[in-house]
């Protein structure tokens, strides 16, 4: 049976993957902290794993939703280094390494841009925490020599989709009256639905001309102006309180989050993968919004 590797598979895009896998006919091992799965300590099954196995796709890393106070900052940051360091150990252990090895990156890589968008050749990689993380993790990987696996790094930008992610508390907000311009209003939102992003992956492992960064972001983003408009017509909710970042920032202390989620400019083009012909399912908001929102 065809083998693919999901490591911290467990999440929303995990499980999504996992599932779309399984209907594609293959046997998809997952390595992850719950016991059901291959721990990361198991390193013998973790090699076992990732023997002749298609494709390797890394998910791994403590959730971004917190405070980003000092033991969490700390544990966003190793979280990831560690899982990716440690499968690239693995993979040299490897008689018959995965052939692709794909691992999670983030848009956020990129700078707060409201002037102009960024792509793979002509963005600006951003300043701060989360832009540190992001490039520590894109150096952990590329740091590999592995001549039998092909790499790329996945800079995916908010994921939307069904039963997960980040459309739960956003509905939540119109629903309740909230669902307004957030800060500005004017800050870039770039998404990608996750269909699009297993697509992708399906994509860039038949093409085997195609390695290293990709941005994973569908190619209309929109501003958070757009986006609250969008989500309030397509719920049929006619108004929406705005929340002024003083609000925001209050109200991030009692969810226990950071405004950065919200705030931050990402207006991130998916330049790489037009060019090389991928086709996006969903293009746009609207279209992504009648998807996962319809009953």
């Amino acid at each position: 049976m065809k083998k693919i590797v999901l490591a911290g598979g467990t999440g929303f895009i995990g499980n999504y993957f996992e599932m779309k896998f399984k209907k594609l006919g293959y046997e998809v091992k997952i390595i992850s902290r719950q016991t059901k799965h291959i721990s990361w300590e198991n390193k013998t099954g973790v090699i076992e794993a990732l023997e002749g196995a298609e494709l390797l796709i890394n998910l791994a890393g403590k959730s971004v939703n917190c405070r980003y106070n000092e033991a969490n900052k700390n544990e966003i940051m190793n979280s990831r280094i560690r899982t990716t360091k440690l499968l690239g150990e693995l993979i040299l252990a490897c008689e018959n390494p995965p052939g692709i090895w794909m691992n999670s990156s983030t848009a956020t890589i990129y700078r707060h841009a409201e002037d102009r968008p960024m792509t793979e050749e002509t963005g600006e990689i951003g300043a701060g925490f989360s832009v540190d993380v992001a490039k520590s993790w894109e150096e952990t990987f590329f740091s590999f020599n592995l001549p039998k696996t092909r790499q790329i790094a996945l800079r995916i930008a908010i994921v939307l989709g069904r039963n997960g992610g980040v459309m739960t508390p956003y509905r939540n907000l119109v629903k309740f009256g909230l669902g307004g311009v957030q800060g500005s209003g004017n800050q870039m939102f770039s998404w990608i639905h996750v269909e699009d992003l297993f697509q992708i992956v399906l994509f860039l492992k038949e093409r085997e001309d195609l390695s290293g960064v990709f941005n994973c972001s569908a190619p209309h983003p929109v501003t958070n102006r757009e986006l609250m408009e969008k989500l309030r017509t397509t719920m049929n909710v006619p108004l929406g309180l705005p929340s002024p970042k003083w609000m925001l920032e209050f109200g991030a202390i009692f969810i226990k989050t950071e405004t950065e989620l919200v705030l931050k400019s990402r207006w991130v083009l998916p330049d790489r993968l037009e060019r090389a012909g991928y086709p996006f399912t969903f293009k746009t908001l609207d279209e992504t919004f009648q998807d996962i929102l319809s009953t």
